[in-house]
């Protein structure tokens, strides 16, 4: 096992292109840290940076406090599971797992005797003749696991291991990569551009755009106070919403001429300053009816546009004077379209950002 720590990493790719833009992050030992953003925005080449793939234009790379940045990738000491698996389709189960140790002119004996040992404990003890045609998506990813687990490496690297999987495999599937992590103690580094997956599995995330690092915190941390307006965007299966507003003399924020609690912000802004209002659909509660605006208890008002079923809840779009705002509602609440209510916001729950930054 081994830290990783990235110091000023930058990738500038032909034409300009800068794909990383002087990256710095320190990934704990054993610890399982997700890199999370949009396409595009440089995860994968992070991760193949560290793994040796990618040669970066600057910075540097340590993995167990050793300079790797010059090192080749056989030399890292790192297992690099891609999102296709990359498994040979005219191996078997057992010669796919076994050959990182048969590059390693590990003795057939011991490489067969690993391979096994390693298959039983992913649950692929029956399936170690079989071709990768003959298993199932969740089979492969095991498969592809046990090959990375057979090196035991100093480092996992998970590029999007789970994007081919159905629904439900994957709910599986992310159950069980993150039990084995925690079995085995071993630094993880897991690319996703899910933020489900990285909040569910992720001990710390790292949440990038074109290049940047823009937060990185616990699930919690990136969860509830979002740095900036880019992650509060990002993060959460609902998105926050953001409404435009303006500080009153009384302290409150003005959204849609609706005065409405300004929650407590590290820094306060000042009287007539703009600001951005932010709070999440869940931290909403629906109240139907109208009411006097200017009320402490009256929320935002608005009439019931869009309803989503989510299942044990629906998402409610209200449109009104602050414009569209949605709020989480449970399933027995009738949300009849063209309904008037009010979203009335948890004051322990409002953020403010200023510039695009958490105040």
């Amino acid at each position: 096992m081994a830290t990783i720590e990235l110091a000023g990493l930058t990738k500038v790719h032909p034409g300009g292109v800068r794909a990383l833009d002087g990256v710095g992050l320190s990934i704990a030992d054993g610890e399982f840290f997700a890199l999370l953003g949009p396409s595009g925005c440089g995860k994968t080449t992070l991760l193949r940076t560290v793994a040796g793939l990618e040669e970066p234009t600057a910075g540097t790379v340590r993995i167990g406090g050793e300079d790797v940045t010059a090192l080749p990738p056989g030399r890292r000491e790192v297992a690099m599971v891609f999102q296709d698996y990359a498994l040979f389709p005219h191996m078997s189960v057992s010669e796919n797992i076994a050959y990182p140790l048969r590059v390693r002119k590990v003795p057939g004996a011991e490489r067969r005797a690993r391979a096994a040992e390693t298959a039983a404990a992913l649950g692929l003890g029956g399936h170690l003749d079989r071709r990768p045609a003959q298993l199932s998506g969740g089979q492969q990813q095991r498969v592809a696991l046990a090959r990375a687990m057979a090196c035991h490496p100093r480092a996992f690297l998970l590029d999007e291991p789970l994007s081919n999987l159905d629904a439900r495999m994957r709910l599986s599937a992310r159950t069980f990569l993150k039990r084995l992590q925690r079995e085995l103690r071993v630094t993880t580094v897991f690319v996703t551009h899910d933020q489900a997956e990285a909040l569910a599995l992720a001990d710390r995330v790292a949440v990038l755009e074109d290049g940047r690092v823009r937060q990185i915190g616990t699930p919690a941390e990136v969860f509830r106070r979002p740095a900036n307006t880019f992650v509060a965007s990002f993060i959460g299966s609902t998105p926050m919403n953001l409404l435009d507003g303006v500080v009153l003399p009384d302290g409150r924020v003005g959204v849609g001429g609706v005065p409405l609690p300004a929650g407590n912000p590290g820094a306060p802004p000042a009287p007539g300053e703009k600001v951005v209002y932010g709070v999440r659909p869940e931290y909403l509660t629906y109240v139907p009816g109208r009411t006097d605006p200017a009320a402490p208890e009256g929320g935002l008002p608005g009439e019931v546009t869009v309803v989503e079923n989510l299942g044990s809840a629906q998402l409610v779009t209200l449109q009104g004077p602050a414009g569209a705002v949605q709020v989480v509602v449970p399933e027995d609440v009738p949300t009849p379209p063209g309904t008037a209510a009010r979203a009335v916001p948890r004051p322990d729950r409002v953020l403010l950002y200023r510039d695009g930054e958490l105040l």
